[in-house]
């Protein structure tokens, strides 16, 4: 087992409810997947969750090391939790073809946040 890339990132709520507040449902339908969005509805203040699944976008692509690029969509990244409450992380598109390419097999991510902050961290094993 060998760790391929490693990415973080960090969040304002502040921010993200901010552009909600704006774009409403065509922010959601850009940044998450169907099933982020379903998630995203069973929370009473859903926008750490939101900004908690933003920020685990932006360390997956830090630790693939293209950062945001053409052919790469936010929706290329699912990010759910198992059982046990875990982020599994699902990948489709150009995200997987980079992510095979490097020979990453599996993505450890850990999500964190209050009402202020999220932040997530990716660590990409072979």
């Amino acid at each position: 087992m060998s760790i391929i890339g490693h990415g973080l990132d960090l969040v304002e709520c502040a921010r993200i409810a901010k552009v909600f507040k704006n774009h409403g449902v065509r922010f959601l339908d850009r940044v998450l997947t169907p099933a982020e969005q379903e998630r995203a509805k069973q929370y009473k203040d859903p926008i750490p969750f939101i900004a908690g699944r933003f920020a685990a976008k932006e360390a997956i692509l830090k630790m693939i090391g293209t950062g945001w690029r053409g052919g790469i969509a936010w929706t290329d990244m699912e990010v759910l939790p198992d059982s046990l409450g875990r982020p599994v992380v699902t990948l489709t598109g150009e995200t997987t073809r980079l992510a095979a390419q490097l020979g990453i097999q599996r993505i450890l991510l850990s999500i964190t946040h209050t009402e202020q902050l999220a932040a997530a961290s990716a660590i990409g094993i072979a």
